[in-house]
C-alpha cells in the first residue's frame, strides 16, 4: 500500500451566525490530525480500513440552539457532486459530543432519538474514507451544525442533498474539521 501523504491540515470554524457569549462554536476530535488513519478509511471499494467513526466534541453552541447535526463530505470525489460520508441529525441539544464508532448504527453508539441517513455508500451510517488510487489526497470535511429546530421530518432513507439543504436552512452556526487522505 502507498504510504499515505499529508498534503495540509486545516482545523476551520465557519460560522453563519454567532455564538454565544462563552466563545466561538467549535468542533473538535483526538482521533486524527490532519490526516485520516486506517480508523476512519472505508472497509471494501478497494479499501481495507476499519471503517470507525471518530469521536466528535463540540462547545459553545449558539443561543437557542435545539438540535444538532452532522455530516463529513468529501468535495473532491470525482462524480461531480462530492461524496456524502456521513449524516447523522435529530442529534438533542443537551449532547455535545458522539464517541467513536457512533456512526455504525447496529452498535446504538449514537445518541437516543438521532437519525442516521443514507450516504453516497448507498447506506446510512459512517462510511470511511476511499479516494481513487492515484488521486491527490481528498478533503473530509467533518461540520457540525447548531439548529433552530429539534427534528428535521426526514428518515434513515432520506438523500445527503436534501438533508444538507434542510441543515443549511435550519443552522445557526457550524464548525468544521478539514482533515486529508490519500492512497
Amino acid at each position: 500500500m502507498k504510504r499515505l501523504v499529508l498534503i495540509a491540515a486545516m482545523i476551520g470554524v465557519f460560522g453563519i451566525g454567532t455564538a454565544d457569549a462563552q466563545g466561538t462554536f467549535t468542533l473538535k476530535t483526538d482521533d486524527f490530525g490532519g490526516q485520516l488513519t486506517q480508523e476512519q478509511v472505508y472497509s471494501g471499494f478497494g479499501c481495507s480500513g476499519k471503517n470507525i467513526s471518530p469521536a466528535l466534541k463540540w462547545m459553545n453552541a449558539p443561543a437557542g440552539t435545539k438540535s444538532f447535526a452532522v455530516n463529513v463530505y468529501d468535495p473532491d470525489a470525482p462524480t461531480g457532486s462530492g461524496w456524502w460520508h456521513w449524516v447523522i441529525f435529530n442529534i438533542p441539544a443537551d449532547v455535545d459530543e458522539l464517541p467513536a464508532g457512533a456512526g455504525d448504527p447496529e452498535k446504538n453508539l449514537a445518541p437516543k432519538g438521532s437519525v442516521q441517513s443514507m450516504t453516497s455508500y448507498g447506506k446510512p451510517g459512517f462510511g470511511g474514507a476511499c479516494p481513487p488510487e492515484g488521486d491527490a489526497p481528498h478533503r473530509y470535511i467533518f461540520t457540525v451544525y447548531a439548529l433552530d429546530v429539534e427534528k428535521l421530518d426526514l428518515d434513515e432513507k432520506a438523500q445527503p442533498a436534501l438533508a444538507g439543504f434542510l441543515l443549511n436552512h435550519h443552522a445557526l452556526a457550524k464548525a468544521s474539521l478539514i482533515a486529508y487522505y490519500g492512497r
